[in-house]
């Protein structure tokens, strides 16, 4: 071989070059990070929200006590469905319910349940609906039905479907007592109580059968009753439908939108 000529190469030997894997990037501690973010913001929200939920509820609990003339000890719960701040940031809130026990209306106590929808929060407070519940039991209906001319509020009790009283109807001299089962339901805004079975002594009676023994002096058995609630309510409020379930008379009501900011609506009804 030629002086000169470029040297034969020899082989790399084997082990020379590293052939190790690349080292992988460490990403968990950014995973780490971002759970700890995430957390945090969540427990954040729920504190948030609990705060906005207590504020809210307080706001409505002294209103309620303000408006009905309630002790401020009086026991009101509200209860508003679904997250708060989203409702409060969209300025109405979704769906508000408020319940209190021994609730006084024109001397006619009860038990009252109010769902409202669509509230405002701010501007004019309107809503575009609610309904209520009264729930009235035996002590509280007999002093509403002592307000109707004629009937003997004493006597009421409650066996679910139906109100009970009884009378005494006067036959050569002799009291007799007669019992009587009211079916009630509601029309034209008040509660309508009208014969549904009739007790003589012990036996079961017919209404012809009464009024063949009695004559005339059965119409004050058999008559209906018509109980109107109109005075103890605001006239956008309005009597849908009243029955007996367990030990108290139930009366549902729908209440017009309009009743947050119509001064007529929130007034008393009155009766003809």
């Amino acid at each position: 071989m030629a002086r000169g000529d470029a040297q034969a190469t020899e082989p790399i030997p084997d082990g020379t070059l590293s052939t190790a894997p690349a080292q992988p990037r460490r990403v968990w501690p950014w995973i780490v990070a971002f759970a700890i973010v995430a957390v945090l913001a969540v427990a954040a929200w729920f504190a948030a929200e609990a705060i906005a939920r207590q504020i809210v509820t307080g706001v409505v609990r002294d209103q309620v006590r303000t408006q009905l003339s309630l002790p401020a000890d009086h026991p009101v719960d509200v209860d508003v469905a679904g997250a708060v701040i989203p409702q409060l940031i969209s300025g109405s809130l979704d769906d508000l319910t408020i319940a209190s026990d021994d609730v006084t209306l024109g001397g006619v106590s009860g038990d009252v349940t109010v769902t409202a929808h669509d509230v405002a929060v701010r501007g004019t407070g309107e809503m575009s609906g609610a309904t209520a519940t009264v729930s009235l039991d035996e002590s509280q209906l007999r002093t509403l039905l002592a307000t109707v001319e004629g009937f003997p509020a004493d006597t009421v009790g409650l066996a679910a479907p139906n109100v009970t009283m009884s009378l005494d109807l006067q036959l050569f001299g002799v009291s007799v007592p007669v019992g009587v089962a009211l079916a009630p339901s509601a029309a034209d805004g008040a509660i309508v109580l009208a014969p549904a079975a009739l007790r003589l002594g012990e036996s079961e009676v017919t209404a012809d059968a009464l009024r063949s023994q009695f004559g005339n002096l059965a119409d004050i058995v058999l008559r209906e009753w018509n109980v109107c609630i109109a005075q103890y309510l605001p006239s956008g409020v309005t009597l849908t439908a009243v029955e007996v379930t367990g030990d108290a008379l139930v009366a549902d009501f729908d209440v017009d939108g309009a009743i947050a900011t119509d001064p007529a609506l929130q007034e008393n009804g009155t009766c003809a």
